[in-house]
């Protein structure tokens, strides 16, 4: 019996160990490609380890284009969303999970159909609004959706989590005088820290890896995000890869420290929002 729980569990490491190696592989080999010059980039057949490592690449990419900038771009834009989200999509979720009027449910259920509508179908519409509104070329367009509801999803998960609060919470604060403000600020919020910081992650991933946003929206390089900063190691005829991907190390960096910093947070909140529907 103690030589099959062995095996098992020998079994079970193995496949964790071969799981983790698939997914870390593509990272291996964007910092592999990043120290090493553009001859060793396209040999045939590939080299796992270089010669030599030009570490240089990550001076010289950084240098060649000005992602101070970009990094402050990308900051503002990441930041004011995250706050957006997080206040938005929190009171939308309160209303729907704490607050009874008339036709809460079918109305939650109508915004529910937005998570079936990809951006690709909304763009050229939402293109259309803000250049009407000559706000074309600015964070606007990035960052003012998330404040106005703060993303269905968000809603979505917020909402599951704050349905599993005891509703005697609400009733005893009602007793005591605070209204609905209140006890949204002052219970249903400290309450919900952990729901609350696994959407704040969510928001942080999307918001700070957004290619497609910026590239519609944002024709300034004053105001490229990191994203767009990094396609001008493209050209139209050759790319310089290894510099790419010494800029695109660098610029990853922050959502892998957050992830491993938050991972606990994340899987807890993630799992905490499931427990009533």
């Amino acid at each position: 019996m103690k030589k099959k729980q062995t095996l098992k569990l020998a079994f079970v490491y193995g496949i964790l160990i071969i799981g983790s190696v698939i997914c870390l592989f593509p990272f291996y080999w964007m910092v592999r490609t990043a120290v090493v010059d553009m001859g060793e980039v396209f040999k045939n057949p590939p080299i796992f380890f270089p010669s030599s490592m030009y570490w240089e690449n990550f001076k010289t990419a950084l240098s060649s284009h000005p992602f101070p900038q970009y990094f402050l771009n990308s900051t503002i834009v990441t930041g004011l969303s995250i706050v957006g989200v997080l206040l938005s999509s929190s009171l939308c979720a309160y209303s729907f999970s704490r607050i009874n009027w008339m036709g809460r449910d079918r109305v939650f259920g109508v915004i529910l159909t937005g998570l079936m509508l990809p951006f690709f179908v909304v763009m050229i519409p939402h293109f259309i609004g803000w250049k009407m509104l000559n706000l074309t070329d600015t964070f606007v367009p990035l960052i003012a959706p998330a404040w106005f509801g703060g993303g269905v999803f968000n809603i979505f998960l917020l909402r599951q989590f704050f349905m599993s609060i005891p509703k005697e919470m609400d009733e005893a604060a009602k007793i005591d005088g605070a209204g609905h403000l209140l006890t949204y600020w002052k219970i249903i919020l400290p309450i919900g820290k952990q729901s609350m910081i696994v959407v704040g992650l969510l928001t942080f991933l999307a918001s700070w890896n957004d290619y497609l946003g910026p590239l519609v929206f944002i024709t300034s390089e004053k105001n490229y995000t990191l994203m767009l900063g990094l396609t001008l190691f493209q050209g139209t005829y050759s790319a310089q890869w290894n510099y790419m991907m010494a800029a695109t190390s660098v610029v990853v960096l922050p959502s892998l420290v957050l992830f491993l910093i938050a991972q606990k947070h994340l899987v807890e909140g993630i799992a905490m929002t499931g427990v009533k529907g």
